[in-house]
């Protein structure tokens, strides 16, 4: 679940080893590893998983599956065990290569910030490998013409890392199937270095202009706050609420 954004825009910082380290552990890392203190926001850790189980209606058939902005794949892991195929794409290089590497091993080991100058090794292992999962590199912004569509799509905190977000959700229709599901999940965090403010959502506010403009081809089925945390080191967090929502693909005549 990468923030993709471009390179010239700030998305250089996704090709960095302490950003994989991060991703690493905020994909993968144990409770602990993520948050080492007593008490404190234990429910927004594992967002990956969550942004998948929370919000998907997995009581219907699900056969091919997008996940855009999959950072270093967990969340296209999760999909796996769900569905016929799955396709993870993100715009970092640094990212796909960690989540093709667990794919083909099953393991990864890594290196997280704790303190100063000091790092921790860590390590990720993965006991069944699916068959049914890929990942490439992508544009969220550009997507290639011949991906087809999808009986879901799945974007977690990917909209607010954008150049042009209104390109992605012009693309959308094109990519879920009528009857389809399109998980979204964003905190709205618009920041100049990715997206230039006269591309911001905020007709009103973010999540009524993101509304608007989904209503023409889907139907909004659920919404709920998700809280996601990200260490950057033992004693400093990113504490953010996603807004999470899954629509439906109109069966448009």
């Amino acid at each position: 679940m990468n923030l993709v954004g471009s390179k010239k825009q700030g998305g250089e910082i996704y090709e960095t080893a302490r950003s994989l380290g991060e991703y690493l552990l905020f994909h993968y890392g144990s409770q602990e590893e993520q948050f080492p203190w007593p008490g404190g926001p234990k429910d927004a850790l594992d967002f990956a998983r969550r942004s998948v189980e929370e919000l998907i209606d997995s009581s219907t058939s699900i056969g091919q599956v997008l996940d855009l902005g999959c950072a270093v794949g967990k969340s296209s892991f999760v999909l796996a065990n769900i569905s016929g195929q799955v396709l993870g794409i993100d715009y970092s290089e640094s990212f796909i290569g960690a989540a093709n590497s667990l794919l083909q091993s099953g393991s990864l080991s890594y290196q997280y910030h704790e303190e100063g100058s000091r790092w921790k090794d860590a390590s990720v292992k993965i006991s069944e490998l699916p068959s049914n999962l890929s990942f490439e590199v992508g544009d969220a912004c550009n997507l290639r013409k011949d991906l087809g569509q999808f009986d879901v799509v799945h974007a977690a905190n990917l909209l607010c890392r954008l150049p042009d977000p209104l390109s992605l959700l012009d693309r959308l229709p094109d990519l879920v199937n009528p009857g389809g599901q399109l998980i979204l999940t964003t905190p709205f965090t618009w920041l100049e270095e990715f997206t230039s403010p006269e591309k911001w959502l905020e007709e009103g506010d973010s999540a009524s202009a993101l509304k608007n403009i989904l209503e023409e081809h889907f139907i909004l089925e659920m919404e709920k706050n998700l809280p996601f945390l990200i260490r950057e080191h033992r004693r400093k967090f990113q504490y953010s609420l996603a807004l999470g929502m899954r629509w439906k693909r109109k069966c448009e005549s």
